[in-house]
């Protein structure tokens, strides 16, 4: 725990390029592009980069503190990383602390007070900061709120044209069939409903009229998934070893329900785009890793296409790596 490897097929290389971490999740290269000079590694509590030649098996030195503080202590640990195409932004997704806000109360000051100073939905208490995507500079500074109420995006991506994506573990306690878990691009200064409500307007009876200044302001998720299917990595396919209608299409892990009366999830899925935009729709990619109601050989928990095309999944059920390839 708390390393970095680097493993490349062929060569059997499982390398420790670095160790010390914090419950390191979140990896991107800094700046985009061939040549990066820097690995950023989004631990549970901070962001640190290290400096980094294309081959390195090993970090050169120790690591850059970049962000020394994001919200932590509890709740959801994982924090993924990525970098807008133009290399001016970088953004960070924080879990919430909790399920759904349990106590959390009045914001100090009251509401209203609240509402004129913080980001539309923006939570407090033990959830400041948090279900949400922050946006630094890449340097660390000016951070700032991207965009609030997603109550766990595991799985950050980027389109080529900017967009960024989340990947989304919704809340639960509300049965087995809500709430859907999603995936969706995320819009600056955009509210996705937690606590208080969930696929646009529907209230979540645990806050029942707490918040109906927020009505109407709920930014939808694109894709809806199976509730508590735990959607995780997320990529978007810019290979050509797949056919070319993959071109442009993102993938997405799914890590399987724990608290569901039948299972859900242990998959890859394909999510389906039509000139960059979801149409909604999504489709079985790898499946085969439940072996009954009692037993499964494999969690997906990332995706991300290697050099040559494949897509390369890895699943922590048995601590494996695939390779797909056409």
């Amino acid at each position: 725990a708390g390393r970095i490897r680097i493993l490349r097929a062929g060569l059997a290389t499982n390398e420790v390029f670095a160790s010390g971490l914090h419950q390191p999740f979140g990896i991107a290269f800094y700046p985009s592009g061939d040549n990066p000079q820097w690995v950023y590694v989004a631990n549970t509590d901070s962001v640190v980069r290290f400096a980094y030649h294309s081959g390195d098996l090993k970090a050169s030195g120790s690591p850059e503190t970049v962000v020394a503080k994001l919200p932590s202590s509890y709740g959801h640990s994982t924090r993924d990383i990525v970098f807008t195409p133009d290399n001016k932004r970088m953004l960070v997704s924080v879990g919430s602390a909790s399920n759904v806000a349990e106590g959390m109360g009045e914001p100090p000051g009251g509401l209203d007070a609240w509402r004129s100073k913080e980001p539309l939905g923006a939570a407090w208490g033990a959830e400041t900061d948090r279900a949400a995507v922050l946006a630094f500079d890449p340097d660390g500074k000016n951070q700032r709120l991207f965009a609030t109420g997603i109550r766990n995006c595991v799985g950050l991506a980027v389109q080529s044209d900017g967009t960024a994506w989340c990947s989304t573990n919704e809340r639960d306690g509300l049965g087995d069939d809500l709430v859907p878990d999603y995936v969706t691009r995320i819009r600056e200064n955009a509210f996705y409903g937690w606590p208080w409500f969930y696929i646009g307007d529907h209230p979540d009876p645990r806050h029942a009229d707490q918040r109906a200044d927020l009505r109407g302001k709920i930014t939808v998720p694109d894709v809806l998934l199976q509730a508590h299917s735990a959607s995780l990595g997320l990529t978007f396919y810019n290979g050509s070893n797949f056919p070319a209608e993959y071109r442009g299409d993102a993938f997405a892990a799914e890590h399987g329900s724990w608290n569901r009366s039948k299972r859900t999830g242990y998959k890859v899925i394909r999510i389906r785009l039509k000139d960059g935009v979801p149409t909604g729709e999504y489709e079985d990619f790898v499946t085969g890793f439940v072996v009954d109601d009692s037993r499964v050989w494999g969690r997906p928990v990332g995706v991300a296409v290697a050099h040559d095309g494949a897509l390369l999944i890895s699943e922590d059920g048995n601590g494996t790596i695939w390779r797909v390839s056409h």
